[in-house]
């Protein structure tokens, strides 16, 4: 005889004629849960919530189809913050509300996985609406788990989007009045409106039948990614007793009496996206980068690296062509056959304001387009220098547009080649073409990306004939700075680095 325990059926013979129920926690999750030393055989969670209950249907799911060892947890801000504590299985966390978006990365630079976005009301509904619409409306092969229990849990119980009318909350006391807050938000009838949704289901946790149409919702859900049939998200109305002010029992009660009104159980997309199944034809590689078919096709054969990754940091003032000089490197990596990446950050002032980027160059996937300690620094104005120099480590390079280092700044642990980008720049006509003249002086130094790339890149991208004469002019300025001049009056310093 085979009976039911919390993970799924179990044989227990008790030596008699009978068997004994025995209940057993999911080998999803871990054994122990080291949040905290002396509660590692319980989670954080309060008597009576919901969360457990959606937790351990979870883990059943992902243990009865076998992919525990490819699924990969995206955890939010709110009460299951800490929800990596308890699965065995790949967990990411996300900032509030971005689940979807991580969950989007994540399933797309391994598609292979089986990827969870796990979220409360506050959560999704709230600072994560544009997050949730925008993975829908994609498609996305990601299922969202959403659970809503019509009010702020973690922070204190304030009105969330889905707080009832009339519902008291820290921040509603006398209740949700629709003329002041608006009408709680329907979250899958909202994303039922979508063409591309594949499945779509509200479920209940207010009693055992529920829970069971609840087990079915998740596994399905789940079952779906896994075929590749597109995006799905199950919303789970939820008791929250502690906020609420409610024992357990009572607490599943007003999920049944008070929420369920509100948010009638529906299955309101069942397993069909809109997406049609077609690929977009790939245009002609000459096509993609915008080059014109006289251009010989062997430009575009992968250029051979001495490198396996190498990350750059740009920093300067708005309108050096800061992030231009970045651009460029990455356009010129993706012709090299690289894989590349480039984050800009900037403030918002057009001109004379902070901005810089980071690039990415690598034979290899690259795991984030941040970069905490580039292997090089191009440095254009004094600023950038004195707050970026000591980020770059030993055996790095920093090229600083200037003459000389300031005469007060210690010498970083980096090599420094001080290149007067903008003198040069100058001097040919235009100060615009410092950051190629830059460039040029990079490509010379590094020796990471060939020059000849470079230039079919800017007769691509520099539409004018008169500034592409000129940045010619300053790619060819910067490689013989470094040619002529840096080479020689490098000054070697004790510790064997020079400047």
């Amino acid at each position: 005889m085979a009976v039911e325990g919390t993970s799924g059926l179990v044989e227990a013979p008790t030596g008699g004629d009978g068997y004994e129920v025995i209940h057993t926690k999911s080998t999803v999750f871990y054994d122990l849960y080291d949040r905290k030393s002396e509660l590692k055989h319980q989670t954080h969670y309060c008597s009576g919530c919901g969360h457990g209950i959606v937790h351990k249907l979870i883990a059943e799911a992902l243990q009865d189809l076998g992919i525990q060892d490819k699924t990969i947890f995206v955890s939010p801000v709110g009460c299951s913050v800490f929800a990596y504590y308890y699965f065995d299985v790949g967990n990411v966390q996300a900032a509030h509300g971005r689940a979807p978006a991580c969950a989007t990365g994540i399933k797309r630079a391994c598609p292979d996985k089986i990827v969870i976005a796990y979220q409360g009301d506050g959560d999704l509904a709230a600072i994560g609406t544009a997050e949730i619409l925008h993975a829908a409306n994609r498609g996305e092969n990601i299922t969202c788990f959403f659970v809503n229990n019509a009010i702020y849990g973690m922070t204190g119980g304030q009105m969330a989007p889905t707080t009832l009318v009339g519902q008291t909350s820290t921040t509603s006391p006398f209740g949700r009045r629709p003329s002041n807050d608006g009408f709680p938000l329907h979250l899958c009838e909202l994303l039922a409106t979508l063409r591309a949704p594949a499945y779509i289901e509200r479920v209940a946790l207010s009693d055992n039948k529920n829970i069971m149409r609840a087990r079915r919702a998740v596994r399905k859900a789940l079952e779906l990614q896994r075929d590749g049939a597109g995006f799905s998200l199950v919303e789970i109305l939820s008791p929250c007793p502690t906020i609420w002010n409610l024992d357990p029992v009572d607490a599943r009660h007003w999920v049944a009496e008070r929420m369920i009104p509100e948010f009638p159980l529906n299955i309101f997309r069942d397993g069909k996206s809109q997406v049609p199944a077609i690929d977009v034809p790939q245009r002609p590689v000459a096509d993609v980068l915008e080059i014109a078919p006289t251009r010989e096709i062997a430009t575009l054969v992968p250029h051979a690296h001495a490198f396996e990754d190498l990350s750059l940091k740009i920093a300067g003032f708005g309108g050096q062509g800061v992030l231009l000089l970045g651009q460029l490197l990455t356009e010129m990596g993706m012709r090299e056959g690289l894989e590349v990446s480039w984050l800009p950050s900037y403030g918002p002032e057009m001109r004379s304001g902070s901005a810089h980027c980071y690039v990415c160059l690598s034979k290899q996937r690259i795991g984030t387009p941040l970069v905490s300690h580039p292997h090089i620094l191009v440095a254009m104005n004094e600023p950038s220098m004195r707050k970026f120099a000591s980020e770059v480590p030993a055996g790095g390079l920093i090229l600083c547009n200037g003459s000389s280092l300031p005469a007060d700044m210690p010498p970083p642990q980096a090599r420094v080649i001080c290149v007067p980008a903008s003198e040069i720049a100058d001097q040919l006509g235009s100060a615009k073409a410092a950051n190629v003249v830059m460039l040029g002086a990079l490509l010379e130094e590094a020796e990471c990306l060939a020059p000849a790339t470079a230039l079919r890149v800017l007769e691509d991208k520099v539409k004018k004939p008169s500034l592409l004469e000129i940045d010619r002019l300053a790619l060819a300025a910067g490689r013989r700075f470094i040619d002529q001049h840096a080479h020689e009056e490098a000054v070697t310093q004790a510790d064997g680095f020079a400047y």
